[in-house]
């Protein structure tokens, strides 16, 4: 409907009439006044029902039936609001609406979702509700800003998007984690990454990303994993692993701040500290190597809060040693040169050190954990080819990818973000779950 301003703009019309279309989130009031906190997607806000004024808008008997009407109003019922929007400082938002009229276009019967508290399974089961709650919106509208600083970024630093196959006929990770599906006849799996593909994109144009699903069949149950989740994913010809560290650092501070100009509402909402993340924008990242970080982690293994297991040099870190790493140096913190054994096979050896591996894992603070990996990779055709037979990975899946070793290869490097990771970390969040619409994991794919 065309006359119908969003609750966000409501500011612009201060002394005006408007309609709004809106949902009644609550309800309160007594006597002669009602107090309806409204919402439509974009904001919440609240609209104050006079019963005298209404009476002496459409008489006793209509101004009474109309009165009642919104005093019955249940929750998520669904109406079209029209009145005089007036500043008031009593209000939180502001701003509040003096209702005129009231329609209703939906009613709402036994809305599940109360103010009361409700179990984590119970919310997911409703989640299709759930998402109307005031703190799940606020985690969407993050997301949302997110995304959108994703493309302005990329743009601003000359990339092309590049639109990578969800489904493929090979692994450019662990196999061992892949949803197989029959393709008329043939394996295929579902995308855990586009990096490789990137790659070839790259070639062609220089700077590349993509933004899109990924999909793990990791049986864990952990709140850092879903089963399906969004990747922004970063490849450039030319560019070294400093220079996308560089980038890495740009990239992340770029989000945080579009949160922060952006997003000030919604993270009050959900009572994030927005000092900390000031702060990641504001100081540099720590760039430390692996091997730094295993004497680090073993120095402080017996120190009285230390909640991780012992781990010895060639070890992969978990997430206990991740957050005791991030916490350390207070800042995003990049580990660097990870051993060769534990990192994919497309990651170029370091040079005089090819026990290890020219990469990084970008590990947000606040316990959040990796959220970012990548590597320069590796462009010794010689080199690859082994590594493939090494892994024991079909060589004819990987023949086109070789074909970048030779015509006309270059240095180049790349990362991928865990987009709902980061949102987790962004807004604070205890779980990753909520940082998806409708998350997919290990026991659940349902609404």
């Amino acid at each position: 409907m065309k006359d119908l301003i969003s609750i966000i703009d409501v500011d612009k019309h201060v002394g005006e009439t408007i309609k709004i279309g809106a949902w009644v989130a609550d309800k309160s009031g007594k006597g002669k006044l009602q107090f309806l906190q409204l919402r439509d997607g974009t904001a919440f806000f609240q609209a104050v029902v006079f019963k005298p004024q209404l009476i002496e808008k459409y008489g006793e008997e209509v101004g009474l039936a109309k009165f009642e009407e919104i005093k019955h109003l249940s929750q998520e019922t669904s109406v079209i609001v029209t009145g005089v929007v007036k500043e008031d400082t009593r209000s939180k938002f502001g701003f509040e609406l003096d209702v005129t009229d009231l329609e209703v276009i939906g009613t709402s019967h036994d809305y599940p979702i109360t103010p009361k508290e409700h179990g984590v399974e119970f919310l997911l089961d409703h989640r299709h509700l759930w998402l109307r709650s005031k703190k799940q919106q606020a985690i969407m509208m993050v997301r949302n800003e997110i995304i959108r600083a994703t493309y302005e970024f990329f743009n601003k630093e000359g990339h092309i998007k590049i639109d990578t196959p969800i489904l493929q006929a090979s692994s450019a990770e662990d196999s061992t984690e892949l949803f197989e599906i029959d393709y008329f006849g043939q394996p295929v799996y579902l995308s855990q990454t586009g990096q490789l593909y990137l790659e070839a994109a790259a070639m062609a144009y220089g700077k590349v990303f993509n933004f899109g699903p990924v999909f793990r069949a990791e049986k864990s149950k952990t709140r850092r994993h879903l089963t399906e989740f969004w990747m922004i994913e970063q490849e450039a010809a030319f560019q070294t692993h400093e220079e996308s560290l560089d980038l890495q650092e740009a990239y992340v501070k770029y989000i945080i701040k579009g949160v922060l100009d952006y997003c000030q509402p919604s993270l009050e909402v959900l009572e994030r500290d927005t000092t900390l993340l000031q702060k990641y924008v504001d100081e540099p990242f720590k760039r430390v190597r692996y091997d730094e970080v295993i004497s680090i982690l073993q120095e402080h293994e017996n120190d009285e809060e230390t909640v991780y297991e012992h781990i010895e040099a060639g070890d992969d870190l978990g997430a206990p040693h991740e957050a005791f790493i991030s916490n350390y140096f207070g800042v995003p913190t990049f580990v660097m040169n990870y051993p060769t054994e534990i990192k994919a096979f497309y990651m170029k050896r370091e040079p005089g050190n090819p026990s290890h591996v020219v990469c990084a894992d970008l590990l947000a603070p606040e316990g959040y954990g990796e959220i970012i990996g990548g590597s320069e990779r590796e462009v010794d055709y010689d080199v690859l080819t082994q590594v493939i037979k090494d892994w024991n990975l079909t060589e004819e899946e990987y023949t086109w990818y070789m074909d970048l070793r030779k015509f006309g290869s270059v240095p180049h490097s790349g990362f991928g973000l865990g987009l709902e990771r980061a949102i987790t970390f962004i807004t604070g969040n205890e779980h990753i779950r909520e940082a998806i619409p409708f998350p997919r994991m290990i026991n659940r794919v349902r609404p």
